[in-house]
């Protein structure tokens, strides 16, 4: 089992907090039972160690993404921390949110880790279950230097790279065309409709070039194809060199191939064991949305999704959804609903979340229509009333020196730009660092949009006796007024550590931090047997 890095004992709940066991969280996940299991610490410590189906959502974060992430107000939520005492900040704000089941995780994280494997980086659920794919059904994949040999000598060959679009520009290997993985089986044949042209499946790492590859053989491709190994790290440890700022994608629907690929996505679907909703279903599963979790996702890419998807369903671009479900879905045991317009990329994404333990179907436009547009905001409660606490981008500007700023957005985007002289400071550590602050001088909290900084405006009162205010509609009111941001000075109250580092995104990564991150995924398929919760099984 891989110890919890821990600061020290984790100490009791406080009176009057409920508990739940490590040993009765672990009966629910074995018995399909719905529960949330939230990591209120920042995202730098969750990607150390925790358990293997929670769920980041940092006591910062928690009222800008919990009611999506969480949509049911009665289903038990279980919170946790590694002796922070996050946790029982945590309790009494979710609460207040109108969640009536919320229990702390008896011990905490180093509580658990006496019961059950503690697991590195993110999205581990679905990155464990692309090894185990690949471990059952020894997906076909080629070494860097097989791959560029082949890429350089076979011209009847395409290289499909199932990052999403945003990865893929930043950087690709040669030949790569953008073919994010929920579209694969979708577009490969239209691309490569010779069944003599080899295909290369690449992403980051590992996991979707193994899921890629494999969807397009149980989507019934003749071709050869092949996972890139490691993906582009593999790439570059090898000594290869990457493409940056490539544009080639294919968004025209099928025409010619259209036919076969959805003959054959009925097929796996049908035996694997994914349903179709009827109409009648579908109103029933909504009837029972306050009893039984229901997630409604729309699997299409961003631009079909933005031009017109059904009302109440969320974009979850289906290869991102197999990544990384815990980004979408918080509650395990949940039932989700795909969706899509033409019936492949709803029932190939289904396939595989039946697969890591599901309870999935799919539905169509015969039962949804396509009636809403743009893309859907996050579920947010109202903001507080910040009555005489509110300053406006004018005020600030006028008398900024009088003013000591406060940026709470993540980190990366402090870091691209901020207030001129802001200080970044992580809310959950107001405790501690609202007092390193300089001078004594009235505070204004600022964020991305001022949700943020609204929300944490009482946390902040109960640290400092330093006047608060809170600034309207956050950084990008100061924007929008027409103010610049620096970003060549900074001042890191907090440390950065609210945002993991993937080692697969971006350009400028050390190859020991990519060689470690490879290293970690081939022992997964081993973590997860000894666990024993994850109720995967790979058909």
């Amino acid at each position: 089992m891989t110890p919890s890095p821990t600061s020290g004992p984790t100490a009791p709940p406080p009176d009057g907090f409920r508990i739940i066991t490590p040993t009765e969280l672990r009966r629910r996940w074995r018995a399909g039972e719905e529960v949330a299991l939230l990591d209120v610490r920042e995202e730098g410590p969750y990607s150390l160690s925790h358990p293997f189906f929670a769920v980041s959502l940092p006591l910062s974060q928690i009222e800008l993404r919990i009611l999506d992430l969480v949509p049911r107000l009665n289903v038990p939520v279980v919170v946790y921390d590694d002796g922070e005492g996050y946790a029982a900040r945590a309790v009494p704000r979710i609460h207040a949110l109108g969640y009536t089941d919320v229990a702390m995780l008896a011990g905490g994280l180093s509580g658990y880790a006496r019961h059950g494997e503690v697991f590195r980086d993110v999205n581990v659920p679905s990155k464990a279950f692309g090894e185990l794919v690949e471990a059952i059904r020894h997906t076909p994949s080629l070494s860097a230097d097989e791959a560029k040999a082949l890429i350089e000598r076979e011209a009847n060959l395409v290289v499909l790279d199932a990052r999403r679009f945003e990865e893929y520009r930043t950087m690709s290997i040669p030949r790569g065309v953008s073919v994010p993985g929920g579209e694969l089986a979708f577009r490969a044949r239209e691309i490569a409709p010779s069944p003599d042209t080899t295909i290369i499946v690449n992403c980051a790492g590992r996991t979707r070039s193994i899921i890629g590859t494999q969807s397009l053989i149980n989507a019934g491709l003749p071709n050869k194809i092949y996972a890139l190994r490691n993906g582009t790290i593999g790439w570059t440890l090898a000594g290869h060199q990457v493409e940056r700022g490539r544009t080639a994608r294919m968004l025209e629907r099928p025409g010619a191939s259209y036919a076969t690929a959805l003959a054959d996505a009925k097929a796996w679907a049908e035996r694997v064991g994914v349903g179709v909703l009827d109409t009648a279903t579908f109103a029933r599963y909504q009837a029972e949305a306050g009893t039984r979790t229901l997630y409604c996702l729309d699997v299409r890419t961003p631009e079909d999704y933005a031009a017109g998807h059904p009302a109440g369903f969320a974009s979850a671009p289906g290869g991102q959804l197999v990544q990384a479900t815990d980004e979408w879905v918080g509650v395990r045991g949940a039932r989700l609903v795909l969706f899509d317009d033409d019936g492949v990329r709803a029932r190939m994404t289904a396939s595989w979340l039946k697969q890591m333990g599901w309870d999935v179907a799919v539905v169509g436009p015969d039962v949804v229509g396509t009636t809403e547009t743009g893309i859907r905001a996050a579920r947010r409660p109202p903001l507080p009333q910040l009555g005489d606490a509110a300053i406006s981008a004018e005020q600030l500007a006028a008398d900024a020196a009088a003013w000591t700023i406060v940026d709470l957005t993540r980190s990366p985007s402090y870091k691209a730009g901020h207030i001129p002289g802001a200080h970044f400071v992580l809310a959950s550590r107001f405790s501690s660092d609202l007092v390193k602050l300089p001078g004594d001088g009235p505070i204004v909290l600022t964020s991305d949009d001022g949700a943020e900084a609204a929300f944490a405006l009482a946390d902040a009162r109960a640290a400092t006796t330093r006047e608060l205010r809170a600034l309207t509609a956050g950084t990008r009111a100061w924007t929008a007024a027409g103010h610049v941001l620096e970003s060549d000075r900074s001042s890191w109250i907090s440390p950065a550590d609210d945002v993991y580092k993937r080692p697969y995104e971006g350009t400028d990564n050390a190859a020991e931090a990519m060689q470690a991150y490879i290293d970690w995924e081939l022992q997964l398929v081993a973590q997860l047997a000894n666990d024993s919760v994850s109720n995967f099984h790979v058909v």
